[in-house]
């Protein structure tokens, strides 16, 4: 198998890190390296909401993630590898869903998600040796980035990473690059991400016991070189078509309500974000093949967004609650999100916008009911229920998990010329609803056999059922299928 130049230069970097550096010789008294085996199981059915062939999964996946740490003063060094094989397209990995581009099909396969793969997740050096705070690193290399409502940050990427994270502040500032995936199957990058550098900082003060405020930014520069349509030559789904500069800046305000250890009788959280940039877009050839006009469209943007939520705890066990986020029809999100986090009060992540739908914060609202349970740290179970709509009922929303399509086919024999996007019917606004439900169970020491007990960490492994049913609105037309369903079992050990 031959290896992607980054992939290579990848795993080279963490033998150096790890190995070159005699101080990194004398790792830590906890247990430095080990091995994550994770079992997906994946059924999805009519994503396509049936306007085309296929367009379900059904099929079981092996992730295997290797990792090795080293610590040694205010030095430490990390990596974790990953080998996947499965009998279909599974998604083993929560992080990979929310780029619908992994799965483009390019005129040289360059970028095809496949059923086999290599990979390389996370590579790193560390130093706390910037304050005397115990909480506080400044990472270099691959990493994962993430901040609890994961609406801004949730992601494996290159970058220069510090956080600061005591009792009474917590901050986090850095710069971020995509260069490369990592992995034996996607060789090159994503349009967005081509030439896209990230700038980030967040700020948050504990102001009363239990209570935060913060203040967060995000500035995205994109000028990688634009891909223009050539007359006569096919074009390439890799080929770049936007680029531009965009900016956001938010205010939050919690009750650590994304930490599923607190014990509050209420829990809250509210955030509202505003966004303003610039964008130039690639015009397409003229309807009779000919260069257009202008090559290319310059437009501003503007939007704003919120996400505001309540829980109630109504015994240790159990809690409710309810929340609601709405998007302007111009807001998009900077594209290192997963919208994934704690909101139910479980340990478990869910989904904000829905297992199946996997809604973006562009031109949506969503109204959200929850309930969940947890008993000691051996269970936990969701039950949420969504609601979504267009704020602007004649604009299109952003990336989701529906990919329905519309079939241009031939009058006489009722083949399928070509395909492209369904477009929402304008005026309606009615995107669709679903019911969402995640359970899982925990393994820790006791539970476990006895011969493997000491070896494995807290939480040591995990059952998790994982799933959920659309049904999709008015929006998307009469002819669509009534459901749409996605759904996993992952069953992880840690050793």
């Amino acid at each position: 198998m031959k290896l992607n130049p980054f992939v290579q230069a990848g795993i080279g970097l963490t033998f150096a890190l790890l190995w070159s550096c005699p101080t990194l010789a004398a790792l830590t008294e906890d247990k430095n390296f080990g091995l994550e085996v994770k079992v997906t199981g994946q059924s999805e059915n009519d994503s396509d909401l049936g306007t085309a062939g296929g367009g379900d999964v059904n099929g079981v996946g092996l992730d295997l993630r290797p990792w090795v740490y080293g610590e040694s003063g205010a030095w430490s060094a990390y990596a974790m590898g990953q080998a996947v094989t499965s009998t279909d397209i599974i998604e083993t990995d929560t992080l990979q869903q929310s780029d619908n581009s992994g799965t483009q099909t390019t005129d040289s396969g360059d970028r095809k998600t496949r059923k086999n793969y290599l990979a390389m997740r996370e590579f790193w050096v560390g130093y706390k040796g910037l304050t005397p705070y115990p909480g506080e690193i400044l990472k270099f290399g691959r990493q994962r980035l993430r901040n609890d409502d994961g609406q801004w940050r949730d992601t494996n990427i290159e970058a220069l990473n510090w956080t600061f994270d005591t009792t009474l502040l917590r901050a986090n500032v850095g710069v971020a690059e995509r260069f490369s995936e990592y992995r034996t199957d996607l060789k090159e990058l994503s349009p967005k991400d081509k030439d896209r550098l990230h700038a980030y900082a967040d700020a948050a003060y504990q102001w009363t016991p239990g209570n935060w405020v913060g203040i967060r930014g995000h500035h995205t520069h994109d000028n990688g070189k634009l891909d223009y349509p050539e007359p006569g030559v096919a074009g390439d789904t890799l080929d770049k078509k936007q680029n531009g500069d965009i900016s956001w800046l938010g205010l939050t305000a919690d009750s650590d309500a994304y930490n599923w250890r607190n014990t509050n009788t209420v829990n809250y959280w509210g955030s509202i974000t505003g966004m303003n940039g610039d964008r130039d877009t690639v015009n397409p050839l003229n309807a009779d093949g000919t260069r257009p006009a202008e090559a290319k469209r310059g437009e501003d943007l503007n939007g704003w967004a919120t996400d505001l939520g309540v829980r109630l705890r109504l015994d240790p066990q159990w809690q409710v609650g309810a929340a609601y986020a709405r998007a302007s029809a111009e807001y998009q999100q900077n594209g290192l999100e997963s919208n994934r986090s704690n909101y139910t009060g479980t340990r478990s992540r869910v989904h904000r916008f829905g297992e199946a739908f996997r809604g973006e914060m562009n031109n949506m609202q969503t109204a959200t009911l929850f309930g969940s349970w947890m008993l000691n740290d051996e269970y936990d179970a969701s039950l949420i229920y969504h609601k979504f709509w267009r704020v602007d009922g004649n604009k299109p929303v952003g990336n989701n998990g529906i990919n329905a399509v519309e079939n241009n086919t031939d009058d006489a024999t009722g083949a399928i010329l070509s395909s492209t996007s369904l477009p929402l019917e304008d005026g309606n606004k009615d995107l669709g609803q679903e019911m969402d439900l995640v359970v899982t169970k925990y393994f820790k020491q006791g539970l476990l056999p006895a011969a493997l007990s000491q070896s494995i960490d807290e939480p040591s492994a995990l059952v998790r059922f994982r799933g959920g049913v659309f049904k999709p609105g008015d929006a998307y037309g009469k002819e669509v299928d009534s459901y749409m369903h996605r759904a996993f079992i992952d069953v992880i050990w840690r050793f």
